[in-house]
């Protein structure tokens, strides 16, 4: 396993975060060598400039937390974050559309901001929320993403009551050819949970409590 920092995304998304904020986060990442840090669209290019020169990845996020933003505002939100520097797209799918088995909607929203995030050679990782689906969803979606080439699976935005687990990383690597990802993300909290993840299947970890699941890897 190598380092876990260059596993984790360095997460800040909530929205009472102030500027100085996403600058210590960006701080910290380049501190530690951390992968990405993932921030709201409204700061992606200010980690932009705290992060030029470094090479930590700028992440953001699309139709986030709930996912039911309509697909015209989701595409215009891809453009502007790709327009302020992020190089990686987190993207809520629509819940609504999965539990009224709207699968050609999922496939169309998911096919339009993939083949746009594309022509800029930004990473879109699609965000199923595992909590809140039943294993059938969870297969269903998976297989639908992964027939449009989507680059990574994210388990939670972690606004559900649920978020990542050993259960549905297996479940999702179970449904995804080797050439897509996995991002676990919600309730990661400390070093032991995060390696389970990884050994489990997970290529990427989510959290706000990186510096805290860093120190914890050294013991």
């Amino acid at each position: 396993m190598l380092p876990i920092a260059s596993y984790i995304d360095h997460t800040l998304l909530k929205p009472t975060a102030k500027s100085e904020d996403i600058i210590q986060l960006c701080k910290e990442a380049i501190r530690y060598n951390i992968k990405a840090v993932c921030v709201s669209g409204n700061y992606i290019a200010l980690a932009k400039e705290s992060l030029a020169n470094a090479n930590v990845i700028i992440a953001s996020v699309i139709g986030f937390p709930f996912g039911y933003n309509s697909t015209a505002s989701k595409l215009i939100e891809v453009q502007e974050a790709i327009a302020h520097g992020a190089k990686e797209l987190d993207v809520v799918h629509n819940i609504c559309a999965v539990k009224n088995k709207q699968w050609n909607f999922l496939r169309d929203e998911a096919q339009a901001i993939i083949e746009l995030a594309h022509q800029h050679q930004c990473i879109v990782k699609i965000i199923i929320e595992s909590g809140e689906l039943t294993n059938e969803e969870m297969i269903d979606c998976c297989k639908i993403y992964a027939a449009l080439n989507v680059d990574f699976i994210k388990t939670s935005t972690g606004y559900a009551s649920k978020g990542a687990s050993i259960e549905d990383i297996i479940t999702i690597k179970s449904c995804l050819p080797a050439s897509i990802q996995i991002k676990a993300s919600g309730g990661i909290r400390n070093f032991a949970f995060a390696k389970e993840l990884i050994a489990a299947g997970a290529n990427r970890i989510g959290c706000s409590a990186s510096l805290q699941i860093i120190e914890e890897s050294k013991n």
